[in-house]
């Protein structure tokens, strides 16, 4: 009886160990779940309020452009306050900011104007394209993608005429409606081929760096052109602010107007702080004038812009936050928002 009474008590202490160390265990395991839970929480908390913040700086720097509208002549340049980085210390965190105007670059939707095809070889395309059903030469293309393979040809020298002309017929193909391929472009069937197939965008780009996916780009000289050229989302305008263009993006202004890049260097640089009150008084310089440029291409220079790029950056405790907003002011001076992009700084 003893020894059996003596067995119990073993079975019971051994019982309540079990017991005691299972509780330990789940207290632990909640307690961890339970600080993992107020960290989360924490990490939702901070970057809500780094994105508040960033939408902050969006309505403070839309409300700014309209402001700089209806109190400028419509003349914008680089001397101006909306040019300055914006730095916003807060409690626990920051705002950091810059404003960069969308027309001192080469508008890669502009592309997409019509391409007048000679009708013989449109009527002959089968479709596929293949480009049996070849189109254009170089003659045939518009000014605007002239001055696009022109800026090639700038960007970085050593790029071969070939692999310029096979660049240029097929973003035109990227851009267009048709699934008809120019004479060196690529449409749906080249890119079906590949090891990872996908189809072309016939349609506006959303983004610059859609311009990757195009035949011919390589990337060796891919960054010095992302530089220069930008994507103003569902529009073909090509209108470049010569009040904004800086020494290092002059050869956009070399493509467009047919300067050397060191005389559009040269010409930017002896450009008025305040820059060119008028687009006459731009094409009335001696370097342009000689050019004498035609009544579409003249078209092509502004003193102002109606599109702005708002880079910004957040910071709250631990948390950050990147966003990019395009805006548009429209010919009434409203400004709106036409894209947001969470993206880097």
């Amino acid at each position: 009886m003893k020894t059996s009474i003596a067995g119990q008590r073993g079975v019971a202490l051994i019982l309540v160990l079990l017991i005691v160390a299972m509780v330990s265990v789940l207290a632990a395991e909640m307690g961890t779940r339970l600080q993992l839970q107020v960290k989360r929480a924490s990490n939702i908390k901070d970057n809500n309020q780094a994105y508040w913040y960033a939408m902050g700086a969006e309505q403070y720097a839309r409300k700014s452009i309209r402001l700089l509208f209806e109190q400028a002549d419509a003349v914008i340049h680089l001397e101006q306050p909306w040019n300055e980085e914006f730095m916003y210390p807060l409690e626990g965190g920051g705002i950091q900011a810059q404003l960069v105007d969308m027309q001192s670059c080469f508008n890669l939707n502009a592309l997409r104007e019509p391409v007048a095809r000679n009708q013989d070889d449109a009527g002959s395309g089968s479709g596929s394209g293949s480009g049996s059903g070849s189109a254009n030469n170089v003659s045939l293309l518009p000014d605007r993608i002239a001055s696009f393979e022109r800026l090639l040809t700038l960007v970085d020298a050593e790029i071969p005429s070939y692999n310029i002309e096979i660049l240029r017929d097929s973003l035109v193909d990227w851009l267009d409606e048709d699934n008809l391929s120019l004479q060196l472009g690529a449409e749906d069937s080249e890119y079906q081929s590949l090891e990872f197939p996908y189809l072309t965008a016939n349609n506006y780009m959303v983004h610059q760096s859609e311009l990757r996916l195009v035949k011919g780009v390589q990337l060796n000289w891919f960054t010095k052109l992302l530089d220069l050229v930008c994507v103003i989302p569902n529009d073909s305008l090509f209108v470049i602010n010569v009040n904004t263009l800086t020494e290092e993006n002059a050869a956009i202004l070399a493509a467009a107007t047919g300067l050397e890049v060191n005389q559009a260097r040269s010409l930017i640089a002896s450009r008025n702080k305040d820059g060119f009150k008028t687009v006459e008084e731009f094409l009335a310089v001696t370097e342009i004038k000689a050019l004498s440029l035609s009544t579409e291409k003249q078209q092509w220079f502004d003193v102002t812009t109606a599109h702005f790029m708002l880079h910004t950056k957040t910071r709250y405790n631990n948390a950050t936050f990147a966003m990019q907003t395009l805006f548009k002011v429209n010919q009434a001076k409203e400004v709106s928002i036409v894209q947001r992009e969470f993206s880097g700084f």
